[in-house]
């Protein structure tokens, strides 16, 4: 499948792709595709079940890795892969089986593991929530106020809420990511490494990259190298822009 993608900057090679986390989008990596695509092209796409990309039962990483491997087969066929989150696992996944189409792999705040939470509880939240009658956004908030205590929470969930004449509904394809929920926060079992450049980013105050996360990162990623953004958990391209910016600029070369 095709996804949509958001393009800045002038086609050069490689270019940079963005795969977005969980509940994420292309328009919420806007301010850093715009900085860094100062020297290079950046193209950051809204991932399977997100955003404007197309809905598909199957949310598994294999899927997701097949999917960023045909967006840099339509932009050259070889690009730079930063990933964050749950698009991180997914850039992984391409770099151990597509490495070809890879040059630097960056992944943000996550690790090529299972994680014990699960996400499930903002899915039911967002279809439990009345669609009906809303004419703005903001409107929504307090009713997924019921549901998802963290404002700033519900305030990134409601920027993938539509709202049209021929209804209002939400962007994501909330059963397919219930249902594959276990997949999701789990990570495939893949032999073979990739022995190109790998550098991991971790918020200074997130636990998502440790122990056991960075011996499994070292045995798939040879060349893995670990560096923090100071002042940030698992957001920490929303909590500290310009740090990770920087970050990413160095990882980058």
């Amino acid at each position: 499948m095709m996804l949509n993608t958001i393009v800045t900057g002038d086609a050069a090679r490689p270019p940079l792709v963005i795969a977005h986390g969980l509940y994420g989008s292309a328009r919420n990596w806007g301010v850093i595709a715009k900085r860094l695509s100062d020297v290079r092209q950046v193209i950051a796409v809204d991932m399977r079940n997100h955003g404007d990309s197309p809905h598909d039962p199957d949310h598994s990483y294999a899927a997701m890795a097949g999917d960023l491997a045909d967006v840099i087969d339509a932009h050259g066929g070889r690009a730079d892969v930063l990933g964050h989150s749950m698009g991180g696992k997914a850039a992984m996944v391409m770099a151990l089986t597509h490495p070809e189409k890879v040059e630097r792999l960056i992944v943000a705040d996550i690790a090529p593991v299972a994680y014990g939470h699960s996400q499930i509880q903002y899915v039911e939240a967002m279809k439990r929530m009345d669609l009906s009658g809303l004419t703005r956004r903001s409107e929504g908030e307090p009713r997924l106020a019921q549901d998802v205590d963290d404002p700033a929470l519900r305030a990134f969930f409601l920027q993938s809420l539509v709202l049209g004449e021929e209804g209002n509904r939400w962007k994501y394809n909330l059963d397919a990511l219930a249902d594959q929920m276990p997949q999701i926060m789990g990570f495939p079992d893949l032999p073979g490494q990739f022995d190109r450049e790998a550098v991991f980013l971790r918020g200074a105050t997130s636990d998502y990259v440790s122990g056991d996360g960075i011996t499994r990162a070292r045995g798939l990623f040879p060349r893995a190298r670990f560096e923090e953004v100071a002042n940030a958990g698992h957001w920490l391209h929303a909590e500290n822009p310009r740090g990770f910016e920087a970050a990413m600029r160095e990882a980058l070369g």
